[in-house]
């Protein structure tokens, strides 16, 4: 997410699991026999409610793996709920008793799990399931959620991302489902180390367009005049990078390079405006694709956001600018379409272990659109990385260090200068030729993974050929900003408050 422009209970983690053991023995046992050994069963419990992270505790579940989602969604108008199901198919890592799906959607109609009648409790923004039949660890299960989808949820939060969720369009609606909107679209296991392959079928009006992640795999007219669009993401995505947008649209689509299909979905009226800065892509592609390495998934595009919310996002492969970010000049236009294509490698492809790793993600954007913007007419960014120095105590002070954020400040200015500023710190240390080494070796190593931030740290120090850990360990925890390498003059202004 670039930024150029509800207060939770208390967690409920109940994580014990009783365990139960049964030996049989059958028969005598030999004279030259071993002694039996006892078989253990692992008795049914539940689920937990949440992963626990420090930030957000409850997001997440535990004791399934999501194998995909499918969701099926029967569009009317903006702002009006609609009905909707989701169907997640996925396997028990544990002996199920009841699970958890993370959900705040509208009003709950049936559940099922393998096709039979389920329990289902609305608790807070958790949705507890009890199957009718306990699950096997290890084995598949299926669980169809019917509800109704309301398109006027929307949150609030006092940092970079404003408003999330179902944000309105004048025709139609895009989606902000970061950081933990997800649970407002469709019921999920919505936590960014959580990823899945989705399946959208969305039906919508006469002369409305339907485009989510992924690639367009049918359209199907019905006799009433409506349409189904069905869309597969191709690769799994974790529930904060899913885009669902419904508009009167043009698809605007060319071969990018190496090949690579490029599919922008812009509102009619906005077209011809937006073309002279989406047709940038290209550049901005091969740009990235040199220091990073070769693009990491099979398409992207630009989603042009009608909308008056000044925030971008990452969804996956296809990117939300909204368009005031493409109506105006230059310089910030590159630097928010650059910013949110970098996440493609760094957090969509890599993603992050924890919202404490947020900064892996967030940093690399501001990093790589900084120095983009400065080889391209924008500003010096050896002086906005001095500018970022200055203040990086009182931003410690104030929003917690770069990998140790809380939830009031997760998108605050340390996640983007102040984290950029580590990778700069990086680079000033061990030199930008190095430093390159460390950054493709990043985007191979954990392609289609996620990462923390000692994961970076160790394959840093790797392609390095040095331990790094004291080097990078105050830089991204410590309460006071250490020197900047080749720096002696930069200094750090006294907090304040």
């Amino acid at each position: 997410m670039s930024t150029c422009r509800t207060s939770r209970r208390t967690a409920r983690l109940a994580l014990a699991a009783a365990i139960t053991v049964a030996a049989a023995l059958t028969g005598p046992v030999p004279q030259a026999a071993s002694a039996p050994s006892a078989v253990r069963t692992e008795a049914p419990s539940p689920g937990a409610a949440g992963l626990g992270d420090p930030v957000f505790p409850l997001d997440g579940n535990g004791g399934y793996r999501v194998s995909r989602y499918t969701l099926d969604f029967d569009w009317q108008a903006p702002r009006t709920p609609f009905a909707a199901s989701t169907t997640v198919r996925a396997v028990a890592t544990q002996a199920l008793s009841r699970f958890d799906l993370d959900f705040a959607g509208n009003t709950l109609g049936a559940v099922t799990v393998n096709g039979k009648p389920a329990a289902a409790v609305r608790d807070g923004d958790e949705l507890v399931v009890t199957p009718a039949k306990a699950l096997a660890k290890g084995k598949p299960f299926t669980v169809v959620v019917h509800y109704t989808a309301d398109p006027t949820q929307i949150r609030h939060r006092d940092d970079a991302i404003e408003d999330y969720g179902w944000i309105p369009t004048p025709d139609g609606t895009v989606l902000y489902p970061q950081p933990n909107g997800a649970k407002m679209i469709f019921p999920s296991n919505d936590h960014p180390s959580r990823r899945a392959p989705i399946t959208f079928h969305i039906t919508t009006p006469p002369g409305l367009s339907a485009a989510a992640n992924g690639k367009l795999t049918g359209r199907t007219e019905r006799p009433d005049g409506r349409v189904t669009w069905t869309y597969d993401s191709e690769q799994p995505v974790a529930a904060q990078l899913a885009q669902l947008a419904i508009g009167r649209f043009t698809f605007d689509e060319h071969t990018g390079p190496g090949g690579l299909p490029i599919r922008d979905v812009v509102p009619d009226d906005l077209v011809a405006p937006t073309d002279r800065y989406r047709a940038l892509t290209d550049d901005h592609l091969a740009w990235l694709e040199d220091r990073l390495g070769p693009y990491p998934f099979h398409r992207y595009g630009v989603l042009v956001g009608d909308t008056d919310l000044g925030v971008a996002l990452e969804t996956q492969t296809l990117s939300l600018v909204p368009k005031a970010d493409l109506l105006g000049d230059r310089v910030t236009a590159e630097r928010n379409l650059v910013h949110e294509l970098v996440h493609q490698w760094t957090g969509d492809s890599v993603g992050i272990e924890g919202w404490s790793d947020l900064w892996l993600s967030e940093g690399h954007a501001r990093f790589w659109e900084r120095q983009y913007s400065e080889e391209h007419g924008g500003d010096s960014f050896e002086a906005a990385m001095k500018t970022a120095y200055e203040a990086h105590d009182q931003w410690r002070h104030d929003y917690g260090a770069p990998a140790e954020p809380t939830e009031p400040n997760l998108f605050k200015r340390m996640r983007y200068d102040g984290s950029a500023l580590v990778l700069y710190a990086l680079r000033e240390k061990v030199g930008a030729e190095t430093f390159g080494k460390i950054e493709r070796a990043w985007t191979a190593t954990y392609r289609g993974r996620t990462a923390s931030t000692q994961d970076f740290v160790d394959l840093a120090s790797k392609v390095a050929g040095e331990d790094l850990d004291g080097f990078l360990h105050p830089w991204l925890y410590g309460a006071k900003t250490p020197p900047m390498p080749n720096h002696p003059d930069w200094v750090v202004t006294p907090v304040t408050g």
